[in-house]
């Protein structure tokens, strides 16, 4: 009979804290600098500081990977408690917390760190996965399997409103090539590969864009699990949230359009007025 399954992830998952304990998912944070000032991702620092402290200090955050020992001592009391762990992070192109969790694992038995060549809530869609798996009474190893084989359909993209974060921050090739006229536009990133690329330019004021963005996204797509992920670093009133699930479901059929908020080390690299849409196509 296998072992009992944890499903874990890092922060940059941007999994709602609701569905964090219905599901019973674990995360460890990153640690995200600003100044002379360290902080936890989600745990000590919000979006609206990192937004507040770059108008007021022109301070752009700092970001640094999950350490091995940390990781250590989060695996730790589950694999001694009987759990094994299948455990997901964001793409080892844009951080080492990956690869500092396959350290960690090392020193335990049923530890399974997953690259899941993605970020945000596109993690917490696998995450979805994983716990209903789990669920099923699949074991670690099963879900690692079958984990693995759907990354490849994940859809990651967002549009940002503001360049200034992501130029500065130097997270996306391709986007110091726009030259001068950068902040003028605004730009989707798309995951590829694991790696943050520019796939379109839009112009015009930002709710516009969002419409046609996600149009373009969403039209005629065939959505695994049911389930269309909206991510912003922004607290988006309920008037926003209800206009854009009315649109997404008159794109595609789903079961669940799910609203999070960016964590802060994923909004350290978009700034506000970001959007993005998660999905798993199949």
């Amino acid at each position: 009979m296998s072992k009992p399954v944890y499903i874990t992830a890092d922060s940059t998952c941007d999994l709602p804290q609701a569905l964090k304990e219905r599901l019973g998912v674990k995360t460890v944070p990153l640690h995200v600098t600003i100044g002379q000032d360290n902080y936890l991702d989600g745990e000590s620092i919000s979006p609206d500081l990192i937004f507040e402290r770059y108008e007021e200090e022109n301070l752009l955050p700092t970001t640094a990977a999950v350490s091995p020992q940390e990781f250590e001592d989060f695996f730790r009391p589950m694999v001694e408690a009987g759990y094994e762990v299948v455990h997901l992070d964001i793409s080892s192109e844009l951080s080492g917390t990956y690869q500092n969790a396959f350290i960690a694992s090392q020193e335990f038995e049923g530890v399974y760190p997953i690259d899941s060549r993605h970020l945000s809530t596109s993690i917490s869609l696998l995450i979805l996965e994983a716990c209903r798996l789990r669920d099923q009474g699949k074991s670690a190893a099963e879900i690692v399997q079958a984990i693995q084989a759907l990354i490849p359909q994940v859809r990651t993209s967002f549009v940002l409103d503001t360049l200034e974060y992501m130029w500065k921050g130097g997270r996306c090739s391709g986007v110091a090539a726009f030259g001068a006229n950068l902040l003028s536009l605004k730009p989707c990133i798309e995951m590829r590969e694991g790696k943050l690329e520019v796939s379109k330019k839009y112009r015009g004021k930002i709710g516009k864009v969002y419409e046609k963005y996600m149009e373009e996204r969403l039209a005629g797509k065939k959505i695994h699990g049911g389930c269309v992920s909206v991510v912003s670093p922004d607290l988006l009133p309920q008037e926003t949230r209800d206009k854009l699930e009315a649109l997404i479901r008159s794109l595609v059929t789903v079961e669940e359009v799910l609203f999070a908020r960016t964590g802060s080390t994923i909004c350290s690299h978009c700034g506000p007025g970001t959007l993005g849409i998660m999905y798993i196509e199949g």
